[in-house]
């Protein structure tokens, strides 16, 4: 398994010069590994985005929510169309771990 994503790939082209360093700074193999891990525990229960959010509080909403698409991606996990309600009372799709 390969963890992080290349900084280029975490910016457009047009952005402005603090989202290109901020993309260069962001440790993206720490953070997927995290939450790539967090998930495998979850098991066939799997978690929602709420869940991880929890679980990281000490970490910014996007450095977590950010990896969904990246391990999705990359085939590390999956979202099988079940959902779970979140804090808000709004639908969350269910992450899981892919065997």
């Amino acid at each position: 398994m390969t963890y992080g994503t290349e900084p280029h790939k975490l910016h457009k082209t047009n952005s402005l010069s603090t989202s290109i360093e901020a993309a260069y700074e962001v440790d993206t193999t720490t953070l997927e590994k995290m939450v790539h891990e967090a998930i495998k525990e979850a098991g066939s229960y799997g978690l929602i985005a709420d869940d991880l959010l929890n679980q990281f509080r000490d970490f910014p909403y996007s450095s977590i929510t950010a990896r969904f698409s990246a391990l999705e991606r990359k085939g590390f996990i999956e979202r099988k169309g079940e959902k779970r309600k979140g804090r808000s009372g709004r639908n969350q799709l269910v992450m899981t771990a892919k065997d």
